[in-house]
């Protein structure tokens, strides 16, 4: 397995590429973001480890950018512990968020909780669910309507998928943010309102008349189909 470790500050790089690699990884490793990103074009991984302020692109820039053409798990890391950095990270696509200074094993360890998760995924049968024309594809964090592709976020499918699962069901803000964001998040209902207004606005691109988003107001949202 390949690990991108992004960081300027080369202590700290060295430090987890030894942990890493006395985890079986084959470490690169980049000390800005560009080179970080060129790195992700020419590469596959199986996990990054990509700091918040680097020279050049920010690791929020790359990990947008890197969002664009994979879902490959990434861990953000910061010297800072605001929560709006770390809101943004996990909501540009981030799968975890450490603050500096951390124990590496801890990083390891969440690197390894994260890597069962996936491996977990993929081996069950595919996440595939369709409905009137549209298709959401959990394996592959893909959507679309009538054989168009749809480009939504991670948590967008997220969203959308816990909805289509469940036609005509009512789930509450609280009840979308725990199962998507997890329990331990500490941002507000407010995060679901402008998901949910993002991944209707791409929907809106294609005509799907036999079923619609809709907001059961005071309560939440529901895939809302035809009887």
């Amino acid at each position: 397995m390949k690990m991108l470790i992004a960081d300027d500050n080369r202590a700290i790089v060295d430090v987890l590429k030894r942990y890493a690699e006395d985890e079986g990884f084959q470490v690169m490793t980049a000390e800005d973001g560009e080179t970080a990103l060129a790195l992700c074009q020419e590469q596959t991984f199986s996990m990054i480890l990509l700091d918040v302020m680097m020279p050049g692109l920010d690791g929020f820039t790359v990990c947008r950018r890197i969002r664009e053409q994979s879902m490959v798990p990434i861990i953000m890391i910061t010297a800072r512990g605001e929560d709006y950095e770390r809101i943004m990270g996990l909501e540009i696509g981030a799968d975890d968020y450490m603050v500096k200074p951390f124990v590496p094993a801890e990083v390891m360890a969440r690197v390894k909780a994260i890597l069962r998760r996936v491996d977990g995924g993929a081996s069950r049968k595919k996440n595939i669910h369709t409905y009137a024309g549209l298709t959401v594809d959990l394996d592959t964090f893909s959507a679309s309507i009538q054989g168009q592709a749809v480009p939504l976020t991670k948590k967008e499918i997220e969203i959308l998928w816990i909805l289509m699962r469940h036609p005509n069901q009512v789930f509450t803000r609280d009840h979308l943010l725990d199962s998507v964001w997890g329990y331990d998040y500490e941002g507000d209902i407010r995060t679901v309102d402008s998901h949910i207004k993002r991944l209707r606005a791409k929907l809106a691109h294609i005509a799907h008349p036999e079923w619609d988003i809709k907001t059961v107001w005071g309560v939440g949202y529901r895939f809302e189909v035809d009887a």
